[in-house]
């Protein structure tokens, strides 16, 4: 089976960094494979707490990842949810629990051209469990707003920007605007379609001005 373009082939490795992220999120417990189905004798390309199951990269496919295959091969050309993914328990080869998803990869053709599986073993103590979602001081934590309006979102990043520049006394007086654009600017809000009429007119200053900040901003 191979891919049908270069395009296939930069779709499964952009899933490399979604596989580090989704195993610094969920913990130890979670064995996460990456299969390439250009090559099933050896489809993992990408293996995270491979450790669980003792497979590394260049191992080949599963018998049931093959089925998969499979079922999706022989299957409609519109697919449906259930011929997309999979979610099942099985076995280890150590006779212990599994919870696993198998997610198909498709290409620009809408081919499978490679899975994504996430196995949680579940005899994996608890603390190995908790670990990833427990509070730990030690640990950076961010601010994130969860909002369902952008304009909203405007408003409330504008106010936290203009609470900073007003502690800041190193900003002049005069200077206090064209700082909280600057702000803004580096935070991406004038990416946002409102940002700049919400800002201008809380900020008391016409949209010329505004914009005139931006252009300076994207010209340095």
């Amino acid at each position: 089976m191979k891919k049908d373009s270069e395009t296939d082939r930069l779709i499964i490795n952009s899933y490399k960094t979604t596989i580090d992220a989704l195993a610094a999120y969920l913990g130890e417990a979670f064995e996460i494979v990456l299969h390439d189905l250009g090559d099933l004798d050896h489809s993992i390309i990408k293996i995270v707490n491979g450790f669980h199951s003792g497979r590394k990269e260049g191992a080949p496919i599963t018998d049931l990842a093959l089925l998969m295959l499979e079922k999706i091969n022989k299957g409609a050309s519109e697919k449906t949810d259930a011929e997309r993914f999979s979610t099942y328990y099985s076995k280890s080869k150590y006779g212990k629990p599994v919870k696993s998803t198998t997610m198909a990869i498709f290409g620009e053709k809408d081919t499978a051209i490679g899975l994504l599986c996430i196995n949680m073993y579940l005899d994996s103590p608890l603390t190995s469990l908790l670990q990833s979602f427990s509070w730990n001081d030690s640990r950076v934590y961010m601010a994130e707003s969860f909002i369902n309006d952008s304009d909203e979102l405007i408003i409330r990043v504008l106010e936290k920007v203009k609470q900073e520049v007003s502690q800041d006394a190193s900003v002049l007086a005069s200077q206090k605007n064209k700082e909280i654009i600057t702000l803004l600017y580096y935070q991406g809000i004038f990416k946002l379609k409102n940002a700049v009429k919400i800002i201008s007119e809380n900020l008391g200053i016409s949209r010329n001005t505004v914009y005139m900040h931006i252009r300076t901003l994207e010209n340095t």
